[in-house]
């Protein structure tokens, strides 16, 4: 990572913004910190991530997608490049319901080959509902 100059918050939103599925999901970048490789976003609930029409209950998918977003942008942030998922798991702990999400992505390995990112999903109540790890390419 040496001479490489990390994105500023304000970058990895504007990268968010002009990618039209990541712009649907309405990601919003709170804290960009690259002295401790980590990343806070936050999320709000719409209607199209809803598991039934009208329960306020997140769907896993956009849960399991926003996981892998934020996490990915963990690593953005430092190497200044996309990166491709390699692997990826989600441990659902309790049902996300009527409630934005706070998700902090910490990157646990930035290496030369492969980065590996851990993900927390809280709701607003600070309550942890998922956690997350996913392998990135760095090649």
């Amino acid at each position: 990572m040496s001479g490489v100059v990390p994105f500023t918050r304000e970058e990895l939103q504007a990268m968010l913004d002009h990618s039209p599925f990541i712009a649907f999901l309405g990601l919003t970048v709170t804290e960009a910190d690259p002295a401790n490789e980590q990343i806070t976003m936050t999320c709000a609930m719409r209607p199209e991530f809803e598991r039934g029409a009208g329960t306020g209950q997140w769907h896993g998918g956009p849960l399991a997608a926003i996981i892998d977003t934020v996490g990915d942008y963990a690593l953005i942030m430092l190497l200044r490049r996309g990166l491709p998922t390699i692997n990826f798991r989600v441990d659902y702990l309790r049902p996300a319901i009527k409630t934005g999400l706070v998700i902090t992505a910490k990157v646990r390995r930035a290496g030369k080959s492969v980065g590996v990112v851990d993900v927390d999903v809280l709701n607003e109540q600070k309550a942890l509902l998922a956690v997350g790890r996913a392998t990135y390419s760095t090649l």
